[in-house]
């Protein structure tokens, strides 16, 4: 029986990733929210902000430890299941690779010093200082990661000879066209889920359990956080609409459904394509594409007709798009009413519709998070280096492939399965006003102690 081994190298691939960019946007995600919760329970001297850093750096062990399997599965793959990509861009992509390495045992160092530093240090903010490597490594690795993502989509940095890639500049590589908006994008959307994710999850309590001060100083806390990385993921997607029409012209054509060029295209919002690739039922704004790509209401824009019809991406990737960006705006809408609601003395920010529309935030950040990938890897079909090589040229030809989707199936079944059995365990019978009596028990006691050796 013949084996479709390019189907099944993309759908090992996909699981993968689709797996690991939860774990990822954490880890890149959670440290910037413990930093920011410590250093505002030490300027406050509250402890309930430092109480939320501690208990989200718990979880945000488990995470990382999830994240360092699904990480190292994707390098097994690489060699494996797209040998001839290695064979021909390994020497170009091996220093971000290594570095993204790298950046990951740098961060690995000081969150163990962190863990078991806490109330070591006189002054708390020596403690607080530990968060900014951290928070600096879970940053590179994102950085160098997606520089690699970048150059498949722009390849820059090496000179082609007899079919290989020779004379290789890695930092030209690495520094190429796409990689400003694409670790501009990713960073802000991390930075924008880890905080719905939060803000969720103290949300979900307040609904549960009813507010306390822990939980309300949680939320407010993450939906401000939330309302800066919304209109930041907003503005980065901008700058990637503009880079993608100077760059890739057929993925923004494709994502748009925009086929014929023109001046003053309209933006196409969702509907559906007939037999002669007319599009029905969708919303137009008028000129918006336009000003998208090229802050030009009047500017022309790229058809995709204007391509070969073996280099144009799948048109299924318009849907992508509209479910991203209409995610983001969803998240931006609910954190700003967050606050008017705050602000606005006669409405309660706490009441339940406002609470569940939090609530679903998380998991829709998430699931923005999983489009915006599909997007990128998705749009730029038919290549894998894009110009250079195409997917079914670097894929394996071993049928050994299927059953190790299978294996990397049930590998992942379990690890999120476990994943969460700990989580609950953690968190589950340990509230945080339980911990927060301790805290204020010990507190007493180091009082009590300080008097009686001053008497």
């Amino acid at each position: 029986m013949m084996i479709d081994t390019v189907l099944w190298s993309r759908l090992v691939t996909g699981l993968t990733l689709s797996f690991h960019v939860i774990f990822a946007t954490i880890g890149v995600a959670i440290p910037l929210m413990i930093a920011i919760a410590e250093l505002v329970g030490i300027r406050k001297k509250d402890h309930h902000y430092t109480l939320m850093a501690k208990r989200w750096t718990r979880g945000f062990i488990i995470s990382v430890a999830v994240g360092v399997v699904t990480g190292t599965a994707i390098s097994l793959q690489l060699a494996l299941v797209w040998p001839n990509f290695m064979q021909l861009a390994g020497n170009v992509i091996a220093l971000p690779l290594f570095m993204e390495v790298f950046a990951f045992f740098f961060e690995a160092i000081f969150l163990g010093i962190y863990l078991y530093t806490w109330d070591r240090f006189r002054n708390p903010y020596l403690h607080w200082l530990l968060t900014i490597p951290i928070v600096l490594g879970a940053s590179m690795s994102a950085f160098f990661i997606t520089t690699v993502n970048g150059f498949m989509n722009q390849p820059a940095g090496f000179s082609l000879v007899n079919g290989q890639f020779t004379a290789v500049y890695p930092l030209q590589a690495m520094f190429n066209e796409a990689t400003p908006s694409k670790v501009f994008h990713v960073l802000t959307s991390a930075y924008m889920t880890g905080a719905a994710l939060l803000a969720a999850i103290a949300a979900f309590s307040i609904l549960r359990k009813g507010a306390t001060d822990y939980t309300k100083k949680a939320l407010k806390l993450m939906m401000s956080v939330l309302l800066v990385f919304s209109f930041l993921t907003a503005l980065a997607g901008d700058t990637a609409a503009k880079f993608l029409a100077e760059h890739q012209p057929e993925k923004l054509a494709a994502a748009e459904w925009h086929f014929e060029t023109e001046k003053g295209a309209d933006l196409i919002f969702f509907g559906w394509l007939n037999a002669e690739r007319e599009v029905i039922g969708a919303l137009h704004i008028p000129k918006a594409l336009s000003f998208l790509a090229f802050s030009d209401f009047n500017a022309e824009v790229t058809g995709l007709n204007e391509f070969p019809a073996n280099e144009q991406p799948p048109l299924w990737i318009h849907y992508l798009f509209d479910f991203m960006a209409s995610i983001g705006f969803i998240l931006l809408a609910i954190s700003a009413i967050f606050f008017v609601f705050l602000l606005w003395r006669k409405r309660n920010e706490y009441n339940r519709w406002l609470l569940r529309s939090i609530v679903l935030g998380a998991p829709l950040a998430f699931f923005a998070v999983e489009l915006g990938w599909f997007y990128a890897e998705v749009g730029r079909q038919p290549w894998i280096i894009r110009g250079y090589m195409r997917v079914e040229e670097a894929a394996t030809t071993s049928p050994s492939i299927m059953p190790l989707f299978f294996l990397f199936l049930l590998l992942y079944i379990v690890l999120g399965t476990l994943c969460i059995i700990v989580l609950r365990r953690l968190f589950r019978n340990n509230p945080a006003e339980v911990e927060l009596e301790k805290i204020a028990a010990i507190h007493a006691a180091k009082v009590k102690e300080e008097g009686e050796l001053q008497s």
